[in-house]
This record gives structure tokens, sequence and C-alpha cells, in this order.
């Protein structure tokens, strides 16, 4: 059983904003009773050597509730630090080997002609079936390179029509429609493949909505996102902040991560509190999701990391000039654009795909993806 120090230490951790290192050694915690704070000193570093300067850690020589509150929050970060430390590889298609048998034995045999270019055939001693690496472009006009950097244009915000008139400077004659289909395409097959990869995030998840419209009709993206990595956790399209339930988006958020996030930060929308009240908040202290809600521009309880991604966002709906459906693959493509292949700056020009511990190989990482997950959908199928 906790004690009543220890279960008022954990209540501080968490709240946001309670404790702010100082050094390598110090650490501030915020006074519950006032608006000072306390000093909290770990005096070797890594021992079991705490002092704090509170009345109740100075007079009684106890362990406070403010050293229990900083000792929660480094347990946490240990905890997801080895959890990182564990990197999941999507490496790019390795061409030596037979894509049906995974036999060393395949030697060139034969060209295939199409308006891409030449293709390589190969043959397979082992099993005897022939093959091409042309994975996950079989039968289209266009080659991967024009495909995938049609889809990087789009998602860095180009028209269609401007990414047609690039392609065509390439040689590639097709239409803005193609691109759109090209788009749907491979973003319906990522997204089948992505859903299986579990990233490591923290445990402060944002969520925010964002008004668009969807054919002229005023709709909202519900959108929950990891407070540390930034990683895009999920999204799902609303037509009213006054009847939305979000039940649903927040179980989806939980089966992407595999658990429930220890804090969650929302404004003061209804929806949120009433799916949090029903889904996250326990009677148990030590399993309970902290809820803060009544956020603000400024100050230590704001939105300004969530605000950033709807912007991203809302730079990508204004090019479109609006949505057409609300299953568009255009939001999924632009989450995977968003977690695998933008580096953030506050990141340290990592993706949040890489600061959650999944690190995709490979010079061109849409062909990486789509690859990996054709050769998925094979295995599956």
């Amino acid at each position: 059983m906790e004690t009543s120090r220890e279960m008022r230490g954990r209540q501080i951790f968490e709240k946001e904003g309670q404790i702010e290192r100082i050094d390598l050694t110090t650490y501030r915690v915020s006074s519950q009773s006032g608006p000072g704070f306390y000093r909290v000193i770990h005096a070797d570093g890594g021992g079991p050597n705490w002092s704090c300067s509170c009345p109740d850690h100075t007079n009684r020589t106890a362990k406070c509730k403010h050293i229990w509150a900083v000792q929660f929050s480094l347990a946490i970060k240990a905890e997801v630090k080895a959890e990182r430390e564990e990197i999941t590889q999507i490496e790019s298609v390795n061409i030596s080997s037979c894509r049906f048998c995974g036999s060393a034995q395949i030697v060139r045999d034969g060209v295939r002609h199409n308006k891409a270019g030449n293709i390589q055939l190969y043959l397979c001693r082992d099993c005897g079936r022939y093959f091409s690496f042309n994975i996950g472009f079989e039968k289209m006009k266009a080659s991967p390179q024009a495909i995938t950097s049609a889809m990087q244009l789009y998602f860095t915000g180009e028209s269609l029509r401007n990414v047609q008139k690039f392609l065509r400077l390439q040689g590639v004659n097709v239409s803005h429609v193609a691109v759109y289909k090209w788009i749907t395409k491979y973003v319906r097959l990522m997204e089948k493949y992505l859903d299986r990869v579990k990233p490591k995030v923290g445990n402060t998840w944002r969520a925010d909505e964002l008004w668009v419209k969807f054919k002229g009709s005023p709709k909202y993206v519900f959108a929950m996102m990891d407070d540390e990595t930034r990683f895009w956790i999920a999204q799902e399209v609303g037509g009213s902040k006054t009847t939305y339930d979000a039940r649903n988006f927040f179980a989806k958020s939980k089966e992407v991560v595999g658990r429930k996030p220890v804090v969650l930060i929302t404004d003061g929308l209804k929806a949120y509190h009433d799916a949090y009240k029903r889904m996250w908040w326990t009677h148990s202290l030590e399993n309970r999701t902290h809820h803060i809600r009544h956020i603000s521009m400024k100050g230590n309880r704001n939105n300004n990391k969530m605000e950033r991604m709807n912007g991203e966002i809302r730079d990508r709906e204004k090019v479109m000039r609006g949505l057409k459906t609300e299953n568009t693959p255009i939001l999924k493509g632009y989450q995977i654009y968003h977690n695998y292949l933008r580096p953030h700056e506050s990141l340290q020009g990592r993706t949040p795909a890489e600061a959650c511990g999944i690190s995709v190989q490979g010079s061109n990482k849409w062909l990486t993806l789509i690859q990996n997950a054709k050769l998925q959908n094979e295995k599956l199928y």
C-alpha cells in the first residue's frame, strides 16, 4: 500500500509543469499550498541520498512528497528511455534473394519493356519462379521514382496540378487524376502495414480538434498526438463538437499504442472529458489517467504543440480548398508523412517515428514503406 506521502507525490507527478530539472542533480518542485517552490537535490547523483528544502523533510528528515514526485518522474523517464533503445528497423527491401523462397540462387533472365522503362527479370534456380524487384509498383505505367516523388511533392504542399507539371518536366505524362489515384492506392497500402507497427510514445498525450470543410460542409478533424515525440497517434472526423462522442477516438488511440496515457491534455471540450471519465478514469490512483483541461494559449498550460500540428494540416487543406469525403486518403497520408518522413526541428531533425524508436532505412523512405507494405500484404493474403 502506498504511504500518504507517496500518494501525494504521485499526484504532484501527474500534474503537468510541477517538476522542473535545474541540473543533473537538482530539481524544482512547485509548492501545492502556495505560489512558491521547493528544491529537491539528489546529493550523489545516483545513490539513495535525497534532500528537499520543504519543512517536512527539513524538520522531520522524512522522505517528503516532493522527493517522491521527482522519483516517480525519473522512473517513468528511465522506463521510456529503455523502451526506445530497442529500435524497430524498417529496412530497404533486399534485392539479393528470391521474393518467394528467399534463396540466394537467382540469376538475371530477360528484360520486360514498358512505358516506365526496362525492368530486369530474375529466375530462382531453387524454386524455378520468375520475378522482378518492382515490388509494389507492378503494372504501373510510371516508375517508382516518379510515383514517390509525386507523393513527396504533394504532401509537402503542392497541388495535384503542380505535381502533374513537375512530372511532365521529367518526361512522365500523366493527369492530375492519376496522381490522386497513386496517392489513394499507396496510402491505403501503407496504412494497413503501419497499423501493425507500435510506436514507443511518451506518457503525456494531447488531443485537439480542427475545423475543416468537407464538400462545403463544416466538420471537425479530431487528432491525438504524443507530447514528447510529436507522434500523431490517431485521428477521427466528427460532425459537431457538441454532439461528438470521443470514446471511439480514445479507443483508437489506445489500440495504436497498446496502453492509455498517464496524462491527457485537452481544451475544455465536454466530449473529451466525458470520454475520459468513461474510459480512462479509475478509482485506482495508480492506474488513473490525469486529465488537464481548460488550457490557454500562453503559460505552462498551453496546447501550442498541438496547434502547430493543426497548422500543418491547415496548410495542406488550403491548397485543396477543402476535402471531399470523410474517408479521404489525404488525412491518413498526411499522418504517415508527418510521422515517418517529415523531420522536425523540435526533435533535432528527426522524424516523430525516429523519436519513437522506429527507423525507416533507405534514401527514399516512401519506397521503403511501400515495398515493405506490399511484401507484408503478400504474406498475409
